[in-house]
């Protein structure tokens, strides 16, 4: 038996708090250094000159995700009937009827 395996064995249950202890660090590791480029990103931003158009951008770009993200979750479908309609509808003008 390696002395891995028997490590593994006699503290399993400590090699599971280890690595969620482990899990845990690594997560807040990688916010700390994604804040600290974000944090050098925007004071990056702050000294353009054109901030205030920046920021106009960043503020229509946000809400249009925003949209965007509660049609896709909070929207309910059409229903399937209903959309055969509308499809019927436009091809209606197109034959003639």
């Amino acid at each position: 038996m390696t002395q891995g395996a028997g490590h593994r064995e006699a503290g399993h249950r400590g090699g599971l708090d280890e690595q969620a202890v482990l899990l845990v660090a690594g997560v807040a590791d990688l916010a700390v250094s994604t804040l600290g480029s974000a944090l050098t990103a925007v004071r990056g931003l702050l000294r353009r000159s054109d901030t205030a158009e920046l920021a106009a951008q960043a503020e229509h770009e946000l809400l249009a995700r925003g949209r965007l993200a509660l049609d896709r979750y909070a929207a309910v479908p059409p229903a399937h009937l209903e959309v055969l309609a509308r499809h019927a509808l436009t091809r209606r003008p197109a034959d003639g009827v």
